[in-house]
């Protein structure tokens, strides 16, 4: 399904966030830096956005690890018109089944990608796997507003624009409702934490933005 909307995805991101997917992004990134981390894993990396941004820590290596193939080239793509080749890696791989050893990175990152694991917790508990011990682990991931009016506001969007706007853009209908629907049922905030917690992450942090439509967390391993 990724595939086929690859080509679009990153101008799409942009009109359906009204371009603040960016601002988060750039959150996830400072969150990141403040570790000073060697070595970076950016999961469901998409077409690398988040994987190129991570270029501005001083990490001395960055995977980008994705399941679509499509994405992946997109991103290659980009990498090399950044000249950014030698210090980013994009992977073929599933995020639930890991081709990493124990304990290999400092921080983690996943941006809209979790909610797209077929087992979340299996998927949280390979991560929680190759992550080294006090690493930092950071999600971006899409949320439901719960205040008047933005949660109705929300729900009106996501239900009637955001499935118009990805007809426009893309042939592939059911991949945007579907992006839609899985974040309208995704747990988030509190529910998130006490999965994070319960996988066996520590120092759990939610943190909501741009009213709650997303929300960034951090989380660290013991």
């Amino acid at each position: 399904m990724f595939d086929t909307i690859s080509g679009n995805y990153d101008g799409l991101n942009r009109v359906i966030s009204f371009g603040i997917d960016v601002k988060w992004r750039k959150k996830v990134l400072q969150l990141v830096k403040a570790s000073n981390p060697k070595t970076i894993l950016d999961i469901a990396t998409g077409t690398g956005d988040l994987a190129i941004l991570m270029a501005e820590t001083k990490a001395e290596k960055i995977i980008g690890l994705d399941i679509s193939v499509g994405m992946l080239e997109v991103g290659k793509q980009k990498i090399a018109a950044k000249k950014l080749s030698q210090k980013i890696e994009m992977m073929v791989g599933d995020s639930e089944k890991m081709p990493f050893e124990d304990n290999t990175f400092d921080a983690i990152t996943v941006a809209f990608g979790i909610r797209n694991f077929e087992n979340l917790e299996k998927g949280l508990a390979e991560i929680l796997r190759v992550l080294k011990p006090n690493g930092t682990f950071v999600i971006l991931e899409t949320s439901n507003p719960t205040k008047f009016p933005f949660k109705q506001g929300y729900v009106f969007y996501t239900k009637n624009i955001l499935p118009l706007i990805g007809k426009l853009f893309s042939k592939d209908n059911v991949a945007y409702g579907y992006l839609s629907e899985s974040a309208a049922v995704f747990p988030f905030g509190e529910a998130l934490n006490n999965i994070l917690k319960k996988t066996g992450f520590i120092n759990v942090v939610d943190m909501p933005q741009t009213f709650g439509v997303a929300t960034i967390y951090s989380a660290s391993k013991k």
